[in-house]
């Protein structure tokens, strides 16, 4: 894989979460790590994109084990905001434009939140077993949800979000009995698999369902449970997670009936030490990144099933999560939703961002200004008053010298007259 771009090229990062470690960002062409974000516990399917400026991951508290959701911009190592929710949640994802999150809880309800103000807009109980996955439709109109339970529930959201604390019942479209055991991941596509999503399970099964017709189109069958899909841009081939450590490639068809297992391709010349939790679509499809249990990520070249590039262990730890950030340009044009013309967070050299020590210190100088700009607030408002009772007494000076003058005027009057 060339790690060479034109200065034009958009820039793809490569996100991964842990349940005990920091949120690390991997430069998608190079391999090297971005940046580093300060730990959120992060549990599996607990990392999302939101929109092109934020983070967020849900955090579960390792001494009350209660949950919240922890938002990170890309300029800073820290959560600039920790969202409460009524109890612990894994599985995020956010609508396209960034305006509504939702998470995934462990009573099998999903909650709605707005990004904005943070306030949980509706709360729908969708599954009768904790949220183990949540997708939203690649026209940003449905919510899809995946459970321990193995249904799968296929929600409008401009109603989960328009209709806040009212009977939710009505707003679940369609529920399907999807598996046997948990659904771990689901995907739809944009092009022919537009009415489609693929959902696969800890049942060693990855299931087509039609959305149109609301049926079960057909279904794959693993050695293994499946833990992540994905699809290549084209749409042509899905990759498969293995529990077993394994890529799994296969086509994509339309048809109904029972997949060819001649037809499913295990990629052999490599296999991770632990399970995959998690795979994605990088450099326009050329390559496939893949994350493991075993805290390491590999990038693979997709049409020949070899690793091109080990990111190695930088966790040191599992792995919970693996997203993909793309739309970064180098230049002046930056991503994600900066748009300030310097530099910042990636420069001109394409991807060089700060390490957490600079970011530190620019947080340290971002607090000292604020402190100056309070003091000379407090400064203004103190002369404001200081003039206002200036004012006052310039004023009661101008009163009392208008009535003396009055005063000494009758006097003389007084004395003209005796003269007289």
């Amino acid at each position: 894989m060339s790690s060479s771009s034109s200065s034009s090229s958009p820039h793809e990062v490569i996100l991964t979460s842990s349940p005990d470690g920091p949120i690390i960002a991997y430069d998608a062409s190079s391999g090297t790590v971005v940046t580093r974000f300060a730990a959120s516990r992060s549990p599996r399917r607990g990392l999302a994109l939101v929109g092109k400026t934020s983070i967020v991951a849900s955090h579960i508290c390792p001494i009350t084990a209660s949950g919240s959701i922890h938002l990170y911009n890309w300029w800073s190592s820290t959560a600039f905001h920790k969202l409460p929710v009524p109890e612990p949640v894994a599985p995020l994802t956010a609508t396209p434009d960034g305006s509504y999150l939702f998470a995934g809880g462990l009573s099998g309800t999903v909650y709605a939140l707005s990004v904005a103000s943070g306030d949980i807009l509706n709360s729908l109980p969708a599954h009768t077993k904790p949220v183990s996955c949540l997708k939203i439709s690649e026209d940003g109109s449905l919510l899809i949800s995946g459970s321990d339970d193995g249904s799968i529930v296929v929600t409008a959201i401009f109603q989960l979000v328009g209709s806040p604390n009212e009977c939710t019942n009505h707003l679940i479209l369609h529920k399907f009995d999807a598996h046997s055991g948990s659904v771990t991941a689901i995907t739809s596509g944009t092009g022919i698999c537009n009415s489609q999503v693929i959902s696969c399970s800890m049942d060693s099964t990855c299931k087509f369902w039609s959305l149109l017709r609301r049926t079960h189109l057909r279904t794959v069958v693993f050695p293994c449970s499946i833990l992540g899909i994905t699809l290549n841009p084209s749409e042509s081939d899905f990759y498969a997670a293995g529990s077993d450590g394994s890529i799994y490639k296969g086509p994509i068809r339309i048809g109904k009936g029972r997949f060819p297992s001649n037809e499913l391709v295990e990629w052999v010349q490599n296999q991770h030490n632990g399970a995959i939790v998690a795979v994605a679509m990088v450099n326009d499809g050329r390559n496939l990144v893949s994350a493991s249990e075993d805290g390491n990520v590999w990038v693979w070249e997709s049409g020949s099933g070899q690793v091109v590039l080990d990111l190695g262990n930088e966790m040191g730890m599992g792995i919970s999560d693996l997203v993909v950030a793309s739309g970064i340009r180098s230049g002046n044009e930056i991503g994600f939703g900066m748009g300030t013309g310097n530099d910042g967070l990636f420069g001109n050299e394409g991807i060089s961002c700060l390490d957490v020590k600079e970011t530190m210190e620019m947080e340290d100088v971002m607090v000292v200004a604020e402190k100056d700009r309070s003091r000379a607030i407090d400064m203004l408002e103190s002369a404001i008053a200081m003039y206002e009772r200036l004012l006052e007494l310039i004023l009661k000076e101008v009163k009392g010298a208008s009535g003396g003058g009055s005063c000494n005027r009758e006097v003389t009057n007084e004395n003209e007259n005796s003269n007289m």
